[in-house]
């Protein structure tokens, strides 16, 4: 088995996935950059030292930037420019970007560049690579980026580490670019013309923060079916409604899979009813959560399939065209595709923990329940239980709300009115990550409810899928018998939700055909 030293992704531009962001970023995968990529970087690169050495007025490379377009640069100036363009745009603001973040967006960027259209030289791609195989890790500030022309500000910073500046987190410490690079073994580069412009013009910002985001979020699609699961049994839910003859004749992929699932989860349950033993049919939360569930599953879904086509393309400004002899001033680094999809993410994340704050009310709530003791405890009056569980749920849903207002409908104009429309995409994507986050809490929390509501009606009628659940729950959280501090529980299933290996037990229990629920 190869160890995690060994484990490389190869870069082409062309074929990198959302897993591969993930497998970087976080877990240390190494990066070789195919020969070519490299080949492709050199040709570019031949061509554009041609045009300098014609003195062709050309974007980036022999003007000025933004409304400096038109202000023609010298030779002798073209190196001054690049550092000075750096150094200007490194305008970031706030606290810096989680370490897993910033080695997406290196492994982004180096993709990017990898395409061969941005004219840099390959010896760049290749330190910025070698950099995130021995662990430099550029300190990058979250706030500053319009998402158009690109995300220049937080770009700068990571580019400043490049020539020896700025600062990077190395073995643990946050250095000074110069002493970080230094002791990994590398060797600070001079920026040559257009080089600068192509370290920072570019989305890859927020695409990196949203991949990162998505794959969460795909996984928070799976928890939320486990936890409705647990949620209808324990609330006497009514199967009828998952039955896959409903869903069928309504076939959206993601409302099958949800209905799939729940059906493989609670399979054996001797809580559940059917239509007319207990009531004719439950409230929404529980009866339309294939639906709601469903259509999340396919906003992320259809945010996944975006994000990996801005992975794969070039995005910066100018572009080069070195077998047609052409260089094209156009828009790619405009961030509007993935502010809109951030966005989708931010509202689709968002339902899932609005209808599991539904659930977790109808379990703590006697008026909306049959039999549970009220707030799920046995000393009413005197003891709180679960009531307070449900106020930081609705708090958090609340939040959600507010985060979920879509940043891709703003605009500002910058530079000079210049760039007069701008995407706001980075702002988006991390609204989007920050609900990711705060629906897992939510999920968390109707967990427990859930496990302490199955305690007071018998965990051994519980399903397959849902004996399962509830185990996991009680090996890391005992049942409440008297009041307590919840917020450590919340935080120890939600960190259990997030590992990568949590589910691995369920999806073996319900076997291949309740693993994968259809396409």
């Amino acid at each position: 088995m190869l160890t995690t030293a060994e484990l490389a992704i190869r870069i082409d531009g062309r074929s990198l996935t959302v897993e591969d962001v993930v497998r970087v970023a976080r877990h240390g995968w190494k990066v070789i950059l195919d020969e070519g990529s490299m080949q492709a970087m050199r040709r570019t690169r031949d061509y554009v030292e041609k045009l300098l050495r014609e003195k062709r007025v050309v974007y980036g490379l022999t003007t000025g930037f933004g409304k400096f377009s038109d202000t023609y640069i010298s030779a002798e100036d073209a190196k001054a420019l690049q550092l000075n363009l750096i150094r200007s745009h490194a305008c970031g603001i706030g606290r810096p970007f989680a370490v897993e973040i910033v080695r997406a967006i290196m492994l982004l960027r180096i993709n990017a560049l990898a395409l061969g259209y941005s004219g840099i030289r390959p010896e760049v791609a290749a330190l910025m690579a070698e950099m995130l195989n021995r662990g430099v890790t550029p300190v990058i500030p979250e706030q500053g980026s319009l998402g158009a022309s690109g995300d220049l500000a937080p770009l700068s910073h990571l580019a400043l580490v490049l020539v020896g500046e700025g600062e990077a987190y190395f073995e643990g410490a946050r250095r000074s670019g110069a002493e970080a690079l230094a002791k990994a073994g590398l060797v600070p580069i001079s920026l040559e013309a257009k080089e600068g412009l192509a370290l920072i013009n570019g989305t890859q910002v927020m695409t990196a923060v949203g991949a990162l985001a998505c794959w969460d979020a795909k996984r928070l699609a799976e928890w939320a079916d486990c936890a409705v699961s647990l949620t209808s049994e324990v609330l006497h839910g009514v199967r009828d409604a998952f039955d896959d003859a409903t869903h069928a004749i309504r076939p959206h992929r993601g409302q099958r899979q949800s209905a799939a699932r729940i059906r493989s989860i609670t399979a054996g349950s001797k809580l559940m009813t059917h239509q007319g033993e207990r009531r004719v049919q439950d409230a929404y939360s529980l009866r339309c959560a294939p639906q709601v569930h469903g259509a999340s599953r396919d906003a992320i879904a259809y945010v996944e399939e975006k994000l990996e086509i801005e992975i794969n393309s070039a995005t910066d400004n100018p572009l080069i065209f070195a077998d047609e002899d052409r260089v094209i001033s156009g828009g790619n680094f405009h961030g509007q595709p993935i502010a809109l999809a951030m966005d989708h993410l931010a509202i689709g994340v968002s339902e899932l923990a609005n209808i599991s704050e539904r659930r977790i009310e109808r379990m703590v709530n006697p008026h909306l329940n049959e039999n549970l003791p009220p707030f799920l405890t046995n000393n009413g009056g005197v003891e709180s239980g679960f009531m307070i569980a449900q106020y930081a749920a609705a708090s958090v849903v609340s939040e959600n709300k507010s985060l979920a207002h879509p940043a891709s409908v703003d605009s500002i104009p910058s530079s000079g009115n210049q760039e007069d429309h701008v995407s706001m995409g980075t702002i988006g994507a991390r609204k989007a990550r920050q609900i990711v986050d705060n629906a897992y809490n939510v999920l968390a929390i109707e967990l427990l409810c859930g496990s302490q509501a199955a305690d007071f009606r018998d965990p051994a009628s519980l399903g397959a899928g849902t004996a399962w659940l509830y185990r996991q729950v009680r090996d890391r959280v005992s049942f409440v018998d008297r009041d307590r501090v919840l917020s450590g529980d919340f935080k120890t299933i939600s960190d259990w939700m997030r590992s990568e290996s949590s589910l691995d037990g369920l999806f073996e229990r319900l076997g291949p055909q309740g693993a994968q629920p259809p396409e």
